[in-house]
């Protein structure tokens, strides 16, 4: 099945709010959209004071701004309520409670399931797109840890850990009542059910009480996969006194110390299994909600930065209708110099070529060597191409479909941040992509109209 076969559109609610249903559904019809993924929040312009940046500031680093105007800007500071009123009583279980309503809820909170009404009514299918892992409020025992017990810095993604009982309880809790205030949903899409691995502190998660829980039910030797993963992080922030890394061990393809192999081989499976449990438990919460016709489809990384995050797509595969890797390759970008910054500035006598290329063949983000400077990576600007080729996105593609087999959809996530000519580059890219069975584009804020006309021009073909 050619990748042109399927087309789904993340729409948020504050452009459902600044543009309105009717003209947002025109607009999807016009492509050619199958699907939309909305989310169950309602916003205003707000301050600094009372709200969130937008588009995100992915940990300071980013440029972004939208395309299509919110409320005459492109980008403000805007205030959120939830678009619905939450059943207090799904949540006596869980430590967390919903978000409560307030004003915003009153005011325009009903405009939710009211495009769902409309989109469902023009033949698209209709998904939550929420946090994998993600309670409102989350608490800093539920977050995951690095191996000496600390909360990772400036983590660009704030999720929990995998293996919170808290955390899952709330998931559970927020799948019913978003049922039961919107039936007519086709599924959900959680994102994150992995740990991301943005900034080189996260790389390095999860070594929190519930994971050793988790882990030591299972058979694995939690203490000395924690021993040699810290010992490991240590070495790359030169922490080790008794060994000190040189230019050699990036030049040559540098791979883990013999005697800690183990126990990283060890944490990338147990991150692995903890990625497909949490997973199996989304698809026993929406059964037992919604039943086995609601769908889940899981947003996840790609490959090479899976063996980090531990999102298994063969596991997946067995439990979702659909998984959609993605090809955000802003952020590829962005994490060569996330990754060899601090190894840069723990080692300096380490050159800033042999760590960049190093990264980018681990990363497998470029044809040949790639840059050799971070400067040649970070966030590009929004006039700026991303500098990934073609190459490796389509190499990572066919690894995803291989993986997964026929035993579910790949649906590749494809964002819409960039030029005009960049974005129209990879979006026909995935567009043209036999190996895959449809595509995602996030989000509709980045696309422009010239960009939609462009959209539509990759589906006629």
């Amino acid at each position: 099945m050619a990748g042109r076969d399927f087309l789904g559109i993340t729409v948020l609610g504050d452009f459902i709010l600044s543009e309105g249903v009717e003209l947002i559904i025109e607009n999807l019809q016009r492509i050619g959209a199958s699907a939309v993924t909305v989310n169950p929040t309602v916003t205003a312009p707000g301050d600094e004071s009372n709200g969130s940046f937008q588009p995100p500031i992915d940990a300071g680093s980013s440029p972004r701004v939208f395309d299509r105007p919110l409320w005459g800007k492109h980008s403000l500071w805007v205030r959120s309520g939830v678009s619905y009123h939450p059943n207090a009583d799904f949540y006596r279980d869980s430590p967390y409670a919903p978000r409560q309503p307030n004003d915003l809820t009153d005011e325009h909170g009903a405009i939710i399931g009211q495009f769902i009404d409309r989109a469902v009514d023009a033949g698209l299918k209709v998904y939550f797109q929420v946090g994998a892992v993600q309670p409102s409020g989350l608490r800093d025992e539920d977050k995951p840890r690095l191996p000496d017990g600390s909360i990772p810095a400036n983590r660009m993604a704030n999720t929990g850990s995998l293996a919170s009982e808290a955390v899952r309880s709330y998931n559970a809790a927020y799948v019913r009542d978003l049922v039961a205030a919107y039936p007519k949903i086709s599924g959900f899409r959680p994102d994150w059910p992995e740990y991301p691995c943005y900034t080189l502190g996260e790389v390095f998660q999860d070594f929190s009480d519930h994971v050793r829980e988790w882990s030591l039910e299972r058979g694995f030797d939690f203490d000395a996969i924690k021993a040699d993963v810290g010992e490991f992080y240590d070495l790359l922030l030169g922490r080790n006194p008794d060994r000190r890394l040189t230019n050699a061990d990036f030049e040559r393809d540098w791979s883990v110390p013999d005697d800690l192999s183990a126990g990283l081989g060890e944490w990338l499976l147990l991150k692995s299994a903890l990625s497909v449990d949490l997973l199996q438990h989304w698809r026993d919460i929406i059964d037992e909600a919604a039943g086995e016709s609601c769908e889940l489809s899981a947003n996840a990384f790609m490959p090479q930065y899976t063996l980090t995050t531990g999102f298994s797509f063969p596991g997946a595969a067995e439990i979702c209708q659909a998984v959609s890797p993605k090809l955000y390759t802003m952020h590829w970008s962005l994490m060569v110099k996330f990754w060899a910054e601090p190894i840069l500035a723990a080692n300096p006598q380490l050159s800033e070529e042999s760590v960049v290329r190093s990264l980018v063949r681990l990363m497998e983000i470029a044809e040949g060597d790639g840059g050799s400077t971070i400067a040649d990576y970070g966030y590009p600007a929004p006039d700026e191409p991303h500098p990934i080729p073609d190459a490796p996105q389509l190499r990572k593609l066919a690894e995803v479909a291989e993986q997964v087999g026929d035993a579910c959809a790949v649906t590749a996530l494809v964002h819409g941040y960039g030029p005009l000519d960049d974005f129209t580059r990879r979006l026909n890219l995935v567009a043209g992509c036999d190996a895959i069975s449809g595509l995602w584009i996030n989000r509709y804020g980045y696309l422009s109209d010239a960009k939609l006309d462009a959209v539509a021009a990759a589906f006629r073909k």
